[in-house]
């Protein structure tokens, strides 16, 4: 008999995890299996769609229409490696990357890591605070600074699912995640691209490197695509699943967190690509080369397809996007300081205290200087969370490749090579990404 998927609150054992509360299927098709090991990819996935990357997005397709497509997907499938490493990390070593880095690190670089993470955290919390208080503003005529200050009411949300369970916060993200694709969708048809020069966006192109403000774009877009906090989060939420401890176990386990990976990001890819198309379409076409502003988008959505339905998808989108994203802060800041220091708080004291941190200066600058200073701070913490991405590739890659740590599962040579190229080439983008800010 196949065993029901069940759920246990997040008070067991784990943490903010909910460690093994979640039991897979062992038996039964194989869609089934993956459904029951399903979530924690999604979990992730909303970083990939925060409004930084809208903003790129955007950018991107109004200036240079469907010719940075290809640089989506390619960053696309660096996160993909990236969250695959960071799953097997946490489902064969049974730790997360934060516990990881606190093991095999001294105390003081130990807290030193921690309070990097913690900022980067801060910083993706504050890009959520900003976009979601935008779309209150463009869906209900909210001023943003009453905005930011409503954003702080999630807290609520997030601990009543909490206590609920582990599969309840998973199915919360799953169903913010479908009306972001959705409302993305619709927009996407609206926009009535042409279809032809799409698919010619997917063969990269030499002017991408020649042409100065195309390279700028195509490195915002690379530089913003991973976010450090992910790869502390995937490697714990995987041990949610209640799998065999066998061999075959752990293969199945890791080939499930695969597939999760897989599906998950190819969402986010395709919701990132549905924008830039989108903007291409609608503002690249129509002469409007400039924007990269979200409430610019917003206003012009709507005359510039000839339905005001547009506007009001997007500004959904938006809300939804930062809504889910709460989410995944949430539960990343409570792993890194259980998993760097080993200090506990209640999950509503560090919810509070991250959000905090987000709704001062945002609720400053929209105070001091208006709705134009939101930009400005947005771009910031994309700065924050750069600068804090070494600290979390390096450890993962190295773990990943440990045989002390990882065993038979280490990471093949030829895969840690990429990985390690890859960080090298993402630090590298981001470096010159900061020189030119």
């Amino acid at each position: 008999m196949t065993p029901p998927v069940i759920t246990a609150p997040l008070d067991a054992p784990g943490g903010a995890n909910g460690q093994r509360s979640v039991n897979v299927r062992g038996h039964g098709p194989w869609w089934r299996r993956f459904l029951s090991f399903a979530g924690p990819g999604y979990l992730v996935a909303v970083g990939y769609m925060d409004p930084g990357n809208w903003a790129t997005d955007l950018g991107g397709g109004a200036a240079y229409g469907y010719s940075l497509l290809w640089i989506i997907a390619l960053s696309s499938c660096m996160a993909m490696l990236l969250q695959i490493l960071s799953a097997r990390l946490g489902i064969v070593a049974q730790a997360d990357l934060a516990q990881l880095c606190r093991q095999h690190s001294s105390r003081r670089s130990a807290i030193a890591q921690w309070l990097l993470c913690e900022l980067a955290i801060c910083a993706c919390d504050l890009a959520e605070v900003i976009g979601t208080a935008i779309a209150l503003k463009l869906l209900f005529g909210i001023p943003l600074t009453y905005g930011v200050i409503l954003t702080a009411l999630d807290v609520l949300a997030i601990l009543w699912l909490q206590q609920r369970g582990f599969r309840y916060l998973e199915a919360f993200v799953m169903a913010l995640l479908g009306v972001i694709f959705l409302c993305f969708a619709v927009n996407l048809a609206l926009a009535q691209p042409e279809w032809r020069a799409v698919a010619a966006g997917f063969i990269p192109t030499t002017q991408t490197v020649t042409d100065p403000g195309m390279l700028y774009l195509a490195i915002g877009i690379i530089g913003a695509t991973v976010m450090p906090h992910n790869l502390y989060l995937h490697s714990s939420t995987v041990q949610s699943r209640r799998f065999s401890a066998s061999d075959d176990g752990t293969r199945k386990a890791l080939t499930f967190a695969a597939a999760d990976v897989v599906v998950a990001l190819g969402l986010a890819f395709l919701v990132n690509a549905a924008i830039l198309i989108t903007s291409a379409a609608v503002f690249h076409t129509s002469g409007h080369a400039q924007i990269a502003d979200l409430e610019e988008a917003y206003k012009l959505l709507g005359p510039l397809t000839g339905t005001a339905l547009a506007s009001i998808l997007f500004g959904v989108a938006l809300l939804a996007a930062g809504l889910s994203s709460s989410v995944a802060a949430t539960l990343a800041g409570q792993i890194v300081m259980e998993g760097f220091v080993n200090l506990k708080l209640p999950r509503w004291a560090r919810r509070l205290i991250t959000r905090a941190l987000a709704i001062v200066p945002a609720l400053f600058v929209t105070i001091v200087y208006g709705d134009h200073g939101v930009t400005s701070l947005l771009i910031l913490s994309q700065v924050i969370l750069s600068l804090q991405l070494p600290f979390a590739m390096w450890p993962l890659i190295r773990y990943t490749g440990s045989r002390d740590i990882m065993g038979r599962f280490a990471t093949p040579r030829p895969v840690a090579w990429l990985a390690w190229a890859m960080m090298v080439l993402i630090v590298g983008l981001n470096g010159i990404l900061l020189s030119r800010l």
